[in-house]
C-alpha cells in the first residue's frame, strides 16, 4: 500500500502547483504516495465558515477554532494513522525523521494559521508536532510541503536515481562536495582535473575533502 497523506489547510490552492510538477508531480502520477488536500472550512458549521476567532485573554491575531479541526480529523484518520501539526515550536525536521514518516501508511497534516491552533486540538488529536526551521511563516501550508517533498524522496521509485539518496547533503552528517558538467572550460573556469580522469578512488577522496571543508566553514556544528 502506497503512502496516503491528507492535508488540511485554509488555503489549498497554495499547493496545487507543489502537488503537480518536478519528481514529486510525477512520484504521484505513478501511485508510489498519494496526496489529498483538503479545505478546513468545509468542516465548519456557521454560514460564514468561520475557523478561526479570537483568544482568550487578549492579545494580537486570531486562532483557529477547535470545532472544524476536530470534525476534520475525526472524519480523515484511521487506525493507526500519525497526526502530525505544522507549528514553528515542533520538532525540527531531519532526514531521520523524514525516512521515518515515508515508512508510515497514512499521515495527516495541519497546517496552521494566524496565531496558532487552540490547545485542545493540540492536547487531543495531534500526535507529533514539526518544525521546519526556526522561523515564522505566515501559514503551515507551505511547511506541510517541504515535510511531504523531504519524506517522498524516502519512498522507493520516487526519484529516479535512488542513488542520490546516498550522495547529498546532510546523508553523510556533511554537506554537500561541489559538482560540474559541460563544458570543462567555461568563461576561463575550468572543472578540477581529478574529475576528469576517470580514477573513481580519486574523485571519492576529492569530494569526501570538499565536503569536509565546505562543512567546517558553513556548519561546523555537524562536525562534532
Amino acid at each position: 500500500m502506497p503512502l496516503s497523506i491528507d492535508v488540511l489547510t485554509l488555503f489549498p490552492r497554495m499547493l496545487d502547483g507543489f502537488l503537480t510538477e518536478s519528481i514529486l508531480g510525477k512520484g504521484l502520477a505513478a501511485g508510489h504516495l498519494a496526496v489529498r488536500v483538503h479545505d478546513l472550512r468545509a468542516w465548519s458549521t456557521d454560514k460564514h465558515r468561520t475557523a478561526d476567532d479570537r483568544p482568550f485573554g487578549g492579545g494580537a491575531g486570531m486562532v483557529m477554532k477547535p470545532e472544524p479541526v476536530f470534525a476534520a480529523i475525526e472524519q480523515l484518520q484511521t487506525p493507526g494513522c500519525r497526526r502530525i501539526y505544522l507549528t514553528p515550536d515542533g520538532t525540527p525536521l531531519s532526514p531521520a525523521l523524514a525516512q521515518e514518516l515515508s515508512r508510515e501508511q497514512h499521515l495527516v497534516f495541519l497546517s496552521g494559521h494566524y496565531e496558532g491552533i487552540d490547545q485542545r486540538i493540540r492536547d487531543r488529536v495531534i500526535d507529533q508536532e514539526i518544525s521546519i526551521g526556526d522561523y515564522v511563516l505566515t501559514n503551515g501550508t507551505l511547511a506541510a510541503a517541504v515535510v511531504i517533498d523531504a519524506l517522498a524522496r524516502f519512498i522507493p521509485g520516487v526519484l529516479g536515481e535512488e542513488k542520490s539518496l546516498t550522495h547529498e547533503s546532510f546523508t553523510s552528517k556533511l554537506l554537500d562536495f561541489p559538482q560540474y558538467t559541460r563544458p570543462a572550460e567555461f568563461r576561463g573556469m575550468s572543472v578540477p582535473e581529478v574529475l576528469l580522469s576517470g580514477n573513481h578512488a580519486e574523485i571519492e577522496k576529492w569530494r569526501v575533502a570538499r565536503q569536509l571543508e565546505k562543512t567546517r566553514q558553513v556548519r561546523p556544528d555537524l562536525l562534532k
